[in-house]
């Protein structure tokens, strides 16, 4: 979840994370038991000092910096250069270090905003720490049905003030955010397993084939059966659930 989007965690997924944006990396236990390896660098914006920042050399990081306000993906080329730098970075000590690093910023040049232009990064820590364990809660039910009683009375909250908050946090309502993780799910095992396409809608928790195929549809622009056709085809047809 990075600001008002929620979308599945993939293997190689490269972000930068603007100063203030919200954002919660949660592994599903469901979709593999095996431990998730992240690879983190933080930074201060100023991080050479104002005056180096100012200058004309600077200019392409310093809007790539304001663009991070909403969050960027790296894709292709430019993600498995970056992810060599980083690895680099990692082994590298003083100086090197710094250039690798400044190499990357230099690299970045395909830059896709994750959150919406206009979502507000006005959130306090407290909020964001309740909203993660939330959403792990909810991830562990996705296989059954879930009220929003319940997860109301997991958060202390009413279920009114409930509804607000999770809006405020997602700019969804709690049926819909609940529906993305769903699906989310499902693209997973579509991908991984050769589960029937009924017992997946089943296990995650979809009461029947219909409204299952319905939700895909309507997130991922493919039935479940074309996004599973693509994802095994050697030359599968982009499509707007399949990327990554």
């Amino acid at each position: 979840m990075v600001g008002d989007n929620i979308t599945p965690l993939r293997r190689g997924d490269l972000t930068l994370i603007g100063a203030g944006l919200p954002h919660i990396w949660h592994h599903d236990p469901h979709n593999s038991a095996a431990p998730v390896h992240i690879l983190l660098a933080q930074f201060n914006e100023n991080f050479l000092g104002e005056s180096a920042m100012e200058l004309p050399a600077m200019a392409a990081v310093r809007q790539l910096f304001r663009r991070a306000a909403v969050g960027l993906q790296f894709t292709g080329r430019t993600r498995d250069r970056v992810e060599k730098l980083m690895r680099a970075m990692a082994r590298a000590t003083g100086l090197r270090r710094l250039v690798l690093f400044l190499t990357a910023l230099e690299t970045i040049a395909r830059r896709h905003p994750i959150a919406s232009a206009g979502f507000s990064t006005e959130l306090n820590p407290f909020s964001q720490e309740r909203m993660a364990r939330l959403l792990s809660y909810i991830n562990g039910r996705l296989d059954q049905p879930i009220h929003l009683s319940e997860v109301a009375k997991v958060a202390h909250m009413g279920e009114v003030a409930f509804s607000r908050f999770f809006h405020r946090h997602t700019t969804r309502t709690f049926p819909v955010g609940v529906n993305e993780l769903r699906v989310g799910r499902a693209c997973h095992l579509l991908a991984e397993t050769e589960e029937s396409i009924t017992s997946i809608s089943l296990a995650c928790g979809f009461a029947n084939l219909s409204n299952f195929n319905r939700q895909f549809l309507r997130l991922k622009r493919v039935t479940p059966s074309e996004f599973r056709r693509r994802i095994i085809s050697p030359n599968p047809a982009k499509c707007s659930g399949c990327s990554g």
